[in-house]
């Protein structure tokens, strides 16, 4: 049997010499490397490199962008490491119209906000106007229109508050054929009930519900208007049961088990 061949000290010495020394080596660089990093990145902190160049909103229609970043207090003199995304986000959905915003950023010196704003659920008539109201129930003074084209539920009657917040609590839980089967509600509080509202819809009923059931007892409007002569109008009771008064004759006619909410 062939026996290996046995190296002796002074063999690998040599190669030992030459190990160290490319480790050696290998460390240096990596020394260098960290140093030259660690220079870039001071005189990148340091240089105009490192403030804003540009700020992208997207998402909003409420505003203009140059309005949204005024807000934000952010401009071209700001260092990008110094921007605190919370407290911008805070800053931006203290307005009523944005519901949320994320801030991110992007290198070297680029500043993206994505905003998402509140659903505008419906309009409240006052002044001689119309002005947007948004699904938190906060009312938008400074954007009044004289006049509407879209197809959204026109309020009468209603001011900021714990009324007009269950309203637009519960518009949000209709199904989209029943909402946009509204075109008027009107707030007529009573000594019994503080939350009655009187609804005027598309089809030329009226409703009369109260706030409190009226989510649940809305989404039986298709099946309650099937029972209905559509050429009898009059107003729909969901207040205790479900019944129909024609606006021509007296009486009350009482509907299906069914159709109660």
């Amino acid at each position: 049997m062939q026996k290996g061949k046995v190296l002796t000290l002074e063999d690998r010495i040599p190669k030992l010499k030459e190990q160290r020394r490319k480790k050696a080596n290998r460390r240096l660089i990596l020394l260098l490397f960290m140093f030259f990093f660690l220079i870039a990145g001071v005189i990148y902190i340091q240089s105009p490199l490192s403030h804003v160049s540009a700020v992208e909103v997207r998402g909003n229609s409420a505003y203009e962008d140059t309005e949204l970043v005024k807000v934000t207090g952010i401009t071209y003199e700001t260092n990008i490491w110094k921007i605190q995304k919370d407290a911008v986000s805070k800053k931006l959905t203290e307005l009523p119209e944005i519901k949320s915003a994320s801030v991110k950023l992007v290198l070297p010196n680029k500043i993206l906000i994505n905003i998402t704003e509140h659903r505008r659920i419906a309009y409240l008539a006052m002044d001689a106007g119309f002005y947007p109201v948004m699904e938190n129930g906060k009312v938008l003074p400074g954007n009044k229109k004289e006049s509407l084209s879209e197809n959204v539920p026109v309020l009468m009657g209603f001011k900021e508050g714990k009324v007009l917040d269950e309203m637009c609590s519960s518009l949000l839980t209709l199904p989209e054929e029943i909402y946009n089967s509204i075109s008027e509600i009107h707030y007529t509080p009573q000594k019994t009930d503080e939350f009655h509202v009187s609804l005027f819809m598309n089809d030329g009923f009226e409703v009369s519900a109260s706030l409190r059931t009226f989510a649940e007892k809305m989404v039986h409007y298709p099946s309650i208007v099937s029972q209905l002569d559509p050429n009898v109008k009059g107003v729909i009771d969901l207040e205790v049961g479900s019944y129909f008064k024609a606006y021509e004759i007296k009486g009350e006619e009482g509907l299906d088990e069914e159709s109660e909410g």
